[in-house]
Order: C-alpha cells, then structure tokens, then sequence
C-alpha cells in the first residue's frame, strides 16, 4: 500500500517511536510489541548497520507502517526503496535531498529547525516537515510562532521531547504527531523486555486520550 506523508503521521498519532536497532532478531518482537500498544508507524534510525535488514523484517509485520530515519544522503532512498520501506526521514533539509525526495516512491519528510530552512522547504513543495531538534530549538515557543505566518504547515517535533511534555506538542493545531524514544528505553531493547515497551506504548495513547 502507498502512503502519503499526511497519512503517515495521522497513523503515528500521538507519537512515532525513534527506533536505534543494532539486533534484526529484535525487529519483529519490538515491532509486534509497540503494536500492541498501540503504536504502528515506526522510525528505524539509519545509525545501525543491521538497520535496513531491521525495516525489512518489520515488514513482516503485518499492521505496521515502518520507515527510516536519520536519513542524510541521496543514495540511502534507493536503499529504502529496494527493501519496500514505507517512508523515509531526514534529520536535515539539503537541496540535493529535497528533490530526490520529490523523486523518489516513498513518503520524504525532511526536517527543519528554522523559518528560513522551513521557507527552502516550501518552495520546493513540501508543506509536512519534521522539527528537529524540536526541544533545542524552541519547542512549544518556536512551533506556536511558526503557526502565525505558516498556518497550514504541518510537524512531527522530534528531539528531546518525552512524556513528561510530549501533549503540551500535541495541543498545537500544527503538530500532528510527535517523534520520540522513550517508549523504547536502551535497557528495555537490550534485555528484550517487549512487555515493558508494550506497556510504554499504551501509556503514551493513554496520556494523549487525556489531553
């Protein structure tokens, strides 16, 4: 199934797991876990080298949506392409990257963290990006002040948001969903402790309902 990038981040609401893998026989128990909590559009972060053999086996999973993320050059979209990953996540706004990303099959959201790089953006087409590093570069504020003269820009804030503040992100009418580690804590992905992630998972759905 094709994807837009609006459709991407309405299915990651409230939060889009930031996923750093360095084990492919921990894919489809991580992802079969956040699944069952209630998150089903991953971001497997290309920071691994087992990271594309980990998108390819969570595909396998049947009910998720699974992209990359930290994606900084041209020729890793064609890796993502040939392995079926469903989008692709940049941590940055290249120029050569924004039009490979209007090229390329898959979903592109690339990532801005000022007016000026979110303008580049929007002449070349894009109206979703991410916010990164969001807590780093004005959070709340900077997304609040972003809406005045971009009312219909769209943003998945990532980058030191946790779940202590992840539904005051969630409150702004152009924040559609956020990205965030903490439902996956290092420990709990090295001891395998799926029902722990799970139960992270649900919390997260649990505390947006709430908000």
């Amino acid at each position: 199934m094709s994807y837009q990038v609006q459709d991407i981040l309405e299915h990651a609401f409230p939060v889009m797991p930031v996923l750093a893998v360095s084990r492919v026989e921990d894919a489809q128990p991580l992802a079969r876990a956040l699944k069952a909590g209630g998150l089903t559009v991953l971001e497997v972060t290309l920071r691994t080298s087992a990271a594309i053999d980990v998108i390819a086996e969570m595909k396998k999973v049947e009910g998720i949506i699974v992209g990359a993320g930290t994606v900084t050059r041209v020729e890793q979209l064609k890796q993502l392409e040939a392995v079926g990953a469903d989008f692709a996540i940049s941590p940055g706004a290249t120029p050569r990257l924004l039009e490979a990303g209007q090229q390329t099959s898959m979903p592109f959201l690339p990532a801005i963290a000022s007016v000026s790089e979110m303008m580049q953006g929007l002449e070349m087409g894009y109206e979703h990006f991410k916010f990164f590093p969001a807590a780093a570069s004005g959070g709340v504020s900077a997304l609040k002040a972003f809406a005045g003269p971009f009312p219909d820009v769209k943003f998945c804030p990532t980058g030191g948001i946790s779940v202590n503040d992840f539904t005051q992100y969630l409150a702004l009418p152009n924040v559609v969903c956020v990205g965030g580690s903490w439902v996956v804590p290092a420990d709990a992905l090295n001891q395998g402790d799926w029902a722990r992630i799970e139960q992270l998972a649900r919390e997260a759905c649990e505390l947006a309902k709430q908000a």
